[in-house]
């Protein structure tokens, strides 16, 4: 007869047989470990390697971008500046005429204008030369002062000084007075 057992009888009741239904730790021998940490530390050093790099490529990117905008605003003139020297140079030719008449004189004043011009209009430089008549725009005008006229008020009647503009930006606003409507006499006022 076999006999059955039970906790009360079993004298192995007290210890349990291990679990076997999850996953069973992997058993490593120090030397994997050794292994498996170096290789870690490995990879760690070359990701510190590899940021340590980007930042210092990102410095040096902002440093020769700073150089860059240095050596923009250095230079940023530089084609108007080549555009003014043959107007120097036209300057400095009337003056040494010596006895030129004062006909050959205007000439010379006039081609020199007709080159300034030239250098501006290159530099994208634009005059602003109201219209008589024109609106007032104060904006791209001054007004210096005002006059009672039979003009339409609120417009240009003379212009003092003209205006520039650098690619629609005013640099300089045309200087100009504006009309305004003439004060209405009150019956009576006549004395």
């Amino acid at each position: 007869m076999v006999e059955a057992t039970t906790p009360a009888n079993d004298e192995n009741a007290g210890a349990r047989a291990p679990d076997t239904s999850g996953p069973q730790p992997e058993v490593v021998p120090e030397q994997a470990l050794d292994k498996l940490l170096a290789e870690a530390e490995a990879k760690i050093e070359q990701q510190r390697d590899a940021w340590l790099r980007a930042v210092a490529d990102a410095e040096n990117a902002r440093k020769r971008f700073q150089i860059e905008l240095a050596n923009t605003q250095k230079y940023a003139i530089e084609r108007v500046a080549e555009s003014l020297l043959p107007v120097a140079d036209s300057l400095e030719a009337t003056l040494g005429a010596g006895n030129a008449s004062l006909e050959s004189l205007k000439s010379g004043v006039e081609l020199t204008l007709k080159q300034l011009r030239s250098a501006l209009e290159k530099a994208k430089v634009t005059e602003i030369n109201p219209a008589i008549g024109e609106k007032f725009d104060p904006h791209r005008h001054q007004a210096i002062s005002t006059v009672e006229t039979d003009a339409q008020p609120n417009t240009v009647v003379n212009v003092l000084q003209k205006g520039w503009s650098l690619h629609e930006r005013v640099i300089r606003p045309a200087m100009v007075i504006v009309a305004k409507a003439k004060a209405i006499e009150a019956p009576g006022d006549n004395g």
